[in-house]
């Protein structure tokens, strides 16, 4: 790689940043630390922008070290941490990663914009999910201006190792976003290569991510802290009948937070007891058994607490206007408001929606339920997706000892 002298890095970093939008306030304090930058590393006799020379200057302007890296720092100083980065990653990448991002407007080109729109026609035709649609069209539309950022007009010229590229810019973010990532180009290369868009099928010769979903231990709560967690909900409040019968759902029936969401009325079959539904992530339908606890939880909201709106939906937020939850809900912010009442940490472990969905799979487990039923039940449509549960049973674990001596003897 053939490096820039800095103050020809940060002209072209300065255009880059025009290019996709940013304000003039932002601009005036990337100038100004930028300016800050260049008569550091003239002063130091530095031409170059190198890693050193960028923690060196933020030591020595606002204090911070690399031993504070350890702690999570205040938003101004996290601030002039993103100004260096941004120059590292810029000279590595010759692009600014969407960390850094935050407009929602991510492709102007007329080209690309025409091949996302034809991207997102093709994810609706399919079937897929509005959920995972919008993670295909967004994370392409990422990819597709990565390719203008390195003077691309079209696909003609992309290869493999721009494909590359462009993933090792994903660098430093967590596992489960670098799979979504490289899931969504796939699909997207996929549909060029059908499309006659390339002639080589990227999609096969993509990397794998090594790293495996079951290697994670999901988030469980203990029966002590769900008892408290309810505890902690004012049933009698319609907000609170509300948000106890959602729970419920999610611990008791292990419904995905989308699933709950989309709840209506249609899908209560109350003569039979039964709760009906096609599942949003794999439309797949679902009845389960409506236990008496859920059951009566759900009539007491429609009957005592559910705002007079028409909506089907069941579940509708309760701050005009009375709307049924948005697309990118996932009611986290329910769960962590009750965990501060009740008083529950909250620790370095996820504790949203999904993780009441954990929760009842593992006490599935623990009532020595076979794999295929709690697959049958949490909606997953391969018994490996459900294996990971196993070792949140540590009781399970325990019995299942490695013998030392057979150990040496197999190695």
């Amino acid at each position: 790689m053939e490096k820039k002298l800095l103050p020809d890095l940060i002209s072209e970093l300065e255009q880059e940043l025009l290019r996709l939008g940013y304000t003039k306030g932002s601009m005036t304090f990337y100038r100004r630390r930028w300016n800050q930058l260049m008569a550091y590393a003239q002063d130091r006799d530095e031409y170059y922008y190198t890693e050193q020379l960028g923690m060196d200057f933020v030591q020595e302007f606002f204090g911070i070290t690399h031993d504070d890296f350890a702690r999570t720092l205040p938003q101004a100083e996290t601030q002039e941490l993103r100004v260096i980065r941004m120059i590292g990653d810029f000279q590595l990448h010759h692009a600014v990663l969407r960390r850094y991002l935050k407009h929602k407007t991510i492709l102007t080109e007329p080209f690309f914009l025409e091949m996302s729109s034809r991207f997102q026609e093709h994810c609706e035709k399919k079937g897929y999910s509005k959920a995972t649609t919008d993670h295909y069209v967004k994370q392409s539309s990422y990819m597709m201006d990565y390719l203008v950022t390195q003077e691309m007009k079209d696909f003609s010229t992309v290869t493999l190792d721009v494909i590359n590229a462009y993933i090792r810019t994903l660098a430093g973010f967590t596992y489960k976003t670098v799979e979504q990532h490289i899931c969504s180009l796939r699909a997207f290369f996929r549909f060029l290569y059908q499309e006659d868009l390339v002639q080589i099928d990227f999609a096969a010769k993509m990397p794998m991510v090594k790293a495996r979903k079951q290697t994670s231990i999901p988030s469980v709560w203990t029966h002590k802290e769900l008892k408290q967690l309810i505890s902690a909900i004012d049933r009698g409040s319609p907000k609170g009948k509300r948000d106890y019968a959602i729970i419920l759902i999610a611990c008791r029936l292990g419904l995905r937070c989308t699933d709950i969401k989309n709840l209506c009325f249609e899908n209560f079959n109350w003569t039979e007891k039964k709760l009906c539904f096609v599942q949003s992530k794999t439309r797949q339908p679902m009845e389960l058994p409506l236990v008496p606890e859920v059951g009566w939880a759900v009539i007491d909201y429609l009957k005592y607490g559910r705002p007079k709106v028409d909506s089907p939906c069941i579940f509708v937020r309760h701050m005009a206007p009375f709307l049924p939850f948005s697309e990118g809900d996932h009611l986290n912010q329910l769960i962590k408001a009750y965990m501060v009442k009740a008083h529950i940490p909250v620790s370095k472990k996820h504790r949203g929606m999904h993780s009441l969905r954990h929760t009842m799979a593992s006490v599935l487990l623990e009532k020595d339920t076979p794999l295929p039923v709690i697959s049958d039940i949490i909606g997953h449509l391969d018994t490996n997706s459900t294996a990971v549960y196993l070792k949140v049973d540590m009781k399970r674990l325990a019995e299942c000892p490695l013998d030392f001596e057979e150990v040496l003897r197999l190695g």
